[in-house]
Order: C-alpha cells, then sequence, then structure tokens
C-alpha cells in the first residue's frame, strides 16, 4: 500500500467536481485514487494528503447511514468545517497564486509572512488564506527558514 500520513483527513463537499477543480487545477494536487461511483477521491500534494467525497445528503447521519459508513456527525451547511482550517505546506505560495489571480478566485487573507516561535527556534513562513467552495478554511504555507533564538 501507498506510504501515507497517520492522518488524513476526509471532507465531505456538496460537489465532488467543484472541489477536485479547486484542489486539482487551483492548488495543483493530483488525484492518488478514486472511486468516481461512489464520488470520492484520495488527493496528495508533496506530503499533504486529503480525501474528499460527496455528500450523499446534507442531514445528519441516521443510525442505518452510519453503518454504511456515512460519518455526518451533525447537518452539513455552508461553511463547512467550521472551527477547523487546514494548513498546507507548499515549496512556493507564488505560482498557486498566480493561478488563483488568473481565476479571479476570492482570497480571505493575501500574500503575507508571519514569523512562530518553535521550542528554541523561531519559523518563518509566507502564507495564503482562502476558503474552497464549501468554505473550509485552507491556508496554504511556504517555509522561509528558521533561526536560533538567541
Amino acid at each position: 500500500m501507498m506510504d501515507r500520513p497517520a492522518l488524513v483527513p476526509e471532507l465531505y463537499v456538496s460537489s465532488l467536481a467543484e472541489s477536485l477543480d479547486f484542489y486539482v487545477e487551483l492548488l495543483g494536487f493530483e488525484i492518488e485514487y478514486d472511486r468516481p461511483e461512489e464520488k470520492f477521491a484520495s488527493l496528495k500534494l508533496g506530503n499533504a494528503h486529503l480525501m474528499l467525497e460527496e455528500a450523499r445528503s446534507l442531514s445528519k447521519a441516521t443510525p442505518e447511514e452510519l453503518a454504511r459508513g456515512e460519518w455526518r456527525a451533525g447537518d452539513l451547511e455552508r461553511p463547512f468545517g467550521r472551527g477547523m482550517n487546514l494548513e498546507i505546506d507548499v515549496d512556493d505560495v507564488e505560482p498557486i497564486e498566480s493561478r488563483i489571480r488568473e481565476r479571479e478566485y476570492p482570497v480571505l487573507l493575501g500574500r503575507h509572512e508571519k514569523t512562530h516561535r518553535i521550542k528554541g527556534e523561531v519559523l518563518k513562513v509566507r502564507r495564503l488564506l482562502l476558503a474552497d467552495p464549501d468554505g473550509y478554511l485552507i491556508r496554504l504555507s511556504q517555509r522561509l527558514g528558521r533561526t536560533k533564538i538567541e
């Protein structure tokens, strides 16, 4: 089997086709494998893995649906994934930002740089924040370097 991280988020989406356009064409993910008959796709971008499944219903799953693997803990309404954002490490934010500008896709927070203290170091990143078609927050993050705290 493919080498995968221990945690792979699976997102319910309202339209798999729309979501694939966003994640594959706009952000640059590749389809690792899919099951079109189930409206499901597993995606990969570098070390980032993500699964997408078109929700059969927007209502909370019944016990029978849960038993079939339809894991909707509550009613789905936009924006999906409230309270969660996904940070995706990318090699370079700029080519993705160019595609976003070309398609006039809305950006929530334009390219900016941020520093984070991690133990005895400071990590500098370049970021871009946007929402996918269902409202999941996506934080694209390019690592610029680490420096030791003196």
